[in-house]
């Protein structure tokens, strides 16, 4: 037991229950939370720019605001922004905004998020609840300390295009606050590693602060390749660890070095909970960071963007944070549906109206009810629901692709690490590839269903038979999948915090990354 963890961690669990309390009395009567917290949007910010363009002040309900308020993408908010950009105030919100978060997605260009003490408080409000729940479903978490996955600071060039400032210093500053200054005395990590520029020695003073943690209680990060990932680089690089570790705590450094790299139950015997993303693409991760950590809980994140949050876990299901944003829901004819609406087994869009500015915003998520959580539904993340490869008309979207690799996976038995598809158009007759990072062989048969999957997508069967493209193949990476991938996107000008495994590229070209690595 670390004393000041501790300490932290009780502090933190009794800020947030009455937040819990309060998401779980609103979960009883999701109708009455919404459209209350449409009403505060609507007079706050009604004499806003975009307010009085859009005459919030006339608006009495969520079908009034559909009327006059369309649903934007980002690209639709840019002028906005770039007023804020510029300097000017009351722009999108009465609250000023304190700076800008940059955001990429998973591939284009860099988006800049605006950031209010509006949307920090909402965020603090998901992250609130989630904790409350955790700390009640797992009280062990309580003495030890957490390792928050950290994102480095690659460049800050942007920093000095706007008037106002780019970027949290900290990742830790996302929550702001008396939350913020808790959550970083249960660090096993020092936030201030998002400042280092050099991702070799990002990862190794990583390693170095988690392998002295030994009361680590929860992991969080992203997608679980990132956890694979540092225990790949923990076992490559262990007697380096070791002695680095030695010249600080030698007693640690001794304890470690008798169970070894390979026992992380021995290294870390306190872990409780991984927490990480466990949907979609993120599913095939899954059973490797089973076989890693076979006695810690594997804890499905909820769904968050840096716009805003969508979900939080409570126990088993991934409700609505229903008191941190408004919410609206677009079905396959682009109906708008408030939460309260949606029925189970459905996929939907996501639209969010947040107190940072951004009013029935489409963030690009597709989502399935799975269930309710007392009114407020439960919801699945399916994958991204723009991004589609249709070079010959062959129409692959994300999801459909994901779904694909998912039930492959499942039915020969494999457990990718790392996979991906996309096309190869480095030969006479281009093809789609799955790039595949798994234990065992890569049989005939493996091509034979991923073909014969992907042919349930009449567009892309048509384009086969059409002869203008080939049959679909699969190729081992040599060496690992992930990290690859995120070379090749952070040359492209990607940070590392915005680069995301994906069951599907846009991308070209990907053959001579992943078959010339060694």
């Amino acid at each position: 037991m670390t004393i000041g963890a501790a300490i932290g961690n009780v502090s933190w669990f009794a800020a947030s229950l009455p937040e819990y309390s309060r998401f779980n009395r609103d979960a009883a009567n999701i109708k009455a939370a919404q459209q209350a917290k449409l009403k505060r949007y609507l007079e706050i910010n009604a004499h806003t720019a975009f307010g009085r363009q859009h005459d919030f002040a006339g608006i009495q309900n969520f079908e009034d605001y559909a009327r006059r308020v369309p649903i934007r993408s980002y690209d639709e908010f840019e002028p906005w922004i770039t007023k804020i950009a510029d300097g000017e105030e009351r722009v999108l919100t009465a609250d000023p905004v304190r700076l800008f978060e940059p955001t990429s997605g998973s591939s284009g260009p860099s988006k800049l998020i605006p950031f209010t003490d509006s949307l920090q408080s909402e965020i603090r409000q998901a992250v609130a609840a989630w904790s409350s729940s955790n700390f009640l479903t797992y009280p062990g978490l309580l003495p030890g300390r957490a390792y928050w996955s950290i994102t480095p600071q690659i460049s800050d060039i942007e920093r000095e295009t706007t008037a106002v400032p780019i970027g949290f210093d900290e990742d830790s500053a996302y929550l702001g606050g008396l939350t913020e200054k808790l959550i970083n005395k249960t660090l096993a990590t020092d936030p201030r590693l998002k400042q280092v520029r050099d991702i070799e020695r990002f990862w190794e003073m990583t390693l170095l602060m988690l392998l002295r943690c030994r009361d680590l209680r929860i992991i969080s990060v992203w997608h679980p390749s990132f956890l694979s990932l540092l225990i790949e680089r923990l076992r490559k690089n262990w007697q380096h660890l070791l002695q680095e570790l030695a010249g600080e705590d030698s007693r640690r450094a001794g304890e470690l070095g008798a169970c070894g790299a390979g026992d992380l139950g021995k290294i870390w015997p306190e872990l409780r909970v991984i927490s990480c993303w466990a949907d979609a693409h993120a599913a095939t991760s899954i059973p490797g960071i089973r076989r890693l950590f076979p006695n810690v809980v594997i804890q499905p994140k909820g769904l968050m963007a840096t716009e805003g949050v969508v979900t939080v876990p409570v126990g088993v299901q991934h409700p609505l944070a229903v008191r941190s944003h408004v919410y609206e829901f677009l079905d396959d004819n682009d109906n708008a549906l408030a939460p309260w609406q949606l029925q189970k087994g459905e996929e939907y869009s996501v639209v969010l109206t947040t107190g940072g500015g951004l009013y029935r915003y489409r963030i690009g998520d597709k989502v399935m009810v799975d269930g309710f959580y007392r009114e407020v539904p439960s919801l699945r993340f399916l994958g991204r629901e723009n991004r589609v490869s249709d070079h010959f008309g062959e129409k692959l979207s994300e999801a459909f692709v994901g779904d694909v690799i998912v039930r492959m996976s499942a039915e020969n038995g494999l457990s990718p690490e790392f996979a991906m598809l996309a096309l190869d158009d480095d030969r006479p007759l281009p093809a789609y590839v799955l790039y595949l990072q798994a234990e065992g062989a890569i049989s005939d048969r493996l091509e034979q269903h991923l073909e014969r999957e992907l042919c349930a997508n009449p567009h892309y069967e048509l384009c086969v038979r059409l002869g203008q493209l080939g049959p679909a193949r699969v190729e081992a990476i040599k060496g690992n999948g992930f990290d690859i991938y995120s070379a090749r996107l952070s040359a492209m000008g990607m940070k590392l915090g915005d680069i995301k495994p994906t069951p599907l590229s846009l991308h070209c070209g990907w053959r001579r990354f992943f078959s010339s690595t060694g």
